[in-house]
């Protein structure tokens, strides 16, 4: 028997797909879908749902009869924001279903969605489903936690699921299963550490839909695995330790359907998965623009209005992914997994947080009790697990959300101040005085006086003669009037540090003995 509207409904959920209408009634078959092309005739294709791609509720009215006559099970379209009780009753009279799809999920995702689900819902080619949780209606789609359990008891080794990227999404927790030291980092990270040995091995999984068997690791266990596919699309894999190396084709085969029961939930899972960082994202970014917005705000992400709170800033620095194409693939998976990452650990650790990825910059809106301690933990594990030298910035603690923007705007600063090549963790307190020149030079230009007088004229003597008066000057400044250690600084002898001092003062008619005059000079110097 072939899968039924209510059973596609059931197992996609609410979140999805919605049913409008169904005036066959819910036991109606569905067997395919096919995407709305508007120069072609509708096919006559029995049971198949129809994707009104790019149609809006009102054009769609003019879809229902075609779509009647071609025999279709039913027609998906968008809401775009308009009201559907005039396509509703057009399709209730035509005898034709109507469901409305998420405005947010893209129409690809949705199709691949549907795809997997009609295929986990299928009768199975083979007696005696293997995974428990698996009902006559199809997958029972819950957490991919308890689905890495299911497959453990049913395969009889530790699980993990991991996506494309070998980000780990879920992994078993039965006792008495042992596991590895590369298990053991990777749930550290949630991500596969790198290992030369892994390329192939994902490459051959990427490359067929049979339970592949790996051979122990120096370091580590036997694995069998296998890819979770929706038609042609890679969705990730399923890695079960072979602790004993005795895994029979009975493991096999349950882990060949694992492999696709889980498909759906994969899809699921990452469809919610998006859709709540594109919400998130948005909430923290309509916060950051407009303060006034925080008490709309604030119980979506469950924070309290009043609460003091603090923005941390995350930034990865790898040199290789410094491509200035804000499209560019590796930049934009990168940011992606750091943020998963990040997302994931302040959920665990604080619950209630706002996490999101605006500009290449990951942001974490965090109660005032966020250590200094914790983003370290994260810019390490970040390092260690997706191989991303990781800069973190810590804003200063606002009083309430409404002044999450201030803490966000100095946490911005205070990366501006790290080195830009090494893992750096810093808190606002740790470089006020830096902060504070940054923001004295941002208002320099409304400052006439600054650019008048003997630091701009050292500096342009010093580029148009190769002179280098302005770095003399300053690293006997910074020697605190010390010309021994200023010339170490400079790699010069200290009677050539004392000739450039006094020339200096001479060409530019000023006294270092004034402490005005010195104090104003640094301050162009160092500004300049």
């Amino acid at each position: 028997m072939p899968t039924t509207l209510r059973q596609l409904c059931d197992a996609l959920g609410p979140s999805p797909l919605q049913l409008v209408t169904a005036p066959r009634g819910t036991q109606a078959p569905v067997t395919a879908t096919v995407i709305y092309e508007p120069r072609v005739d509708l096919p006559n294709l029995d049971d198949v749902l129809l994707l009104g791609v790019g149609v809006t509720p009102s054009q769609a009215v003019r879809l229902v009869g075609p779509a009647a006559a071609a025999g279709l099970a039913g027609l998906v379209v968008k809401r775009y924001g308009e009201a559907i009780g005039e396509l509703a009753d057009a399709a209730q009279q035509a005898g034709v279903a109507l469901l409305t799809a998420d405005d947010d999920l893209a129409w690809q995702q949705l199709d691949a969605l549907l795809g997997s689900a009609l295929i986990a819902t299928a009768p199975p080619d083979r007696g005696g489903g293997s995974i428990p949780g698996r009902s006559s209606a199809g997958a029972d789609i819950g957490d991919l936690f308890a689905l890495a359990n299911a497959i453990a008891a049913a395969v009889g080794g530790a699980t993990a699921i991991e996506d494309p990227h070998q980000r780990i999404l879920a992994y078993s927790t039965l006792r008495g299963q042992e596991i590895d030291e590369e298990r053991r980092q990777g749930i550290l990270g949630l991500h596969v550490p790198y290992l030369a040995d892994n390329v192939p091995q994902y490459r051959d999984l990427a490359r067929t839909a049979d339970v592949l068997r790996f051979p122990a690791s120096p370091n580590g266990l036997p694995r069998i695995a296998v890819a979770v596919r929706a038609g042609s699309e890679l969705l990730g894999t399923i890695w079960v330790v072979d602790a004993h190396d005795d895994l029979g084709e009975d493991a096999t085969r349950a882990l060949a359907d694992a492999a696709r029961i889980a498909a759906l939930h994969l899809l699921r899972a990452r469809t919610s998965h998006d859709l709540a960082r594109r919400q998130r994202g948005d909430l923290l970014r309509r916060l950051f623009d407009d303060p006034a917005s925080a008490p709309l705000i604030a119980p979506q992400l469950g924070l309290r209005l009043d609460a003091p709170a603090v923005v941390a800033a995350f930034h990865y620095t790898r040199a290789d992914l410094t491509d200035p194409d804000p499209d560019d693939v590796a930049n934009a998976r990168a940011a992606l997994q750091l943020t998963d990452l990040i997302s994931l650990h302040c959920e665990a650790h604080y619950s209630h947080h706002g996490c999101a990825l605006i500009d290449g910059t990951v942001y974490a809106l965090l109660p005032a009790g966020a250590h200094r301690d914790f983003v370290a933990d994260l810019a390490q594990r970040a390092d260690r697990a997706l191989r991303l030298p990781v800069r973190v910035a810590l804003g200063p603690v606002v009083p309430t959300l409404r002044d999450a923007p201030s803490s966000r705007r100095d946490a911005d600063t205070v990366l501006r101040t790290l080195a830009p090549t090494e893992t750096a963790v810093a808190a606002f307190e740790d470089v006020r005085p830096t902060v504070t020149l940054a923001d004295l030079a941002e208002h320099a230009p409304h400052i006439p006086r600054l650019a008048e007088g003997s630091g701009p004229a050292i500096h342009a003597h010093d580029l148009a003669h190769r002179t280098a008066y302005a770095e003399t000057l300053l690293a006997y400044f910074t020697a605190d009037s010390d010309v021994s250690a200023a010339a170490r600084a400079l790699s010069i002898h200290p009677n050539t540090c004392r000739y450039r001092l006094a020339r200096a003062q001479e060409l530019f008619r000023f006294t270092l003995a004034d402490p005005d005059t010195r104090l104003v000079l640094w301050l162009q110097l160092r500004l300049g």
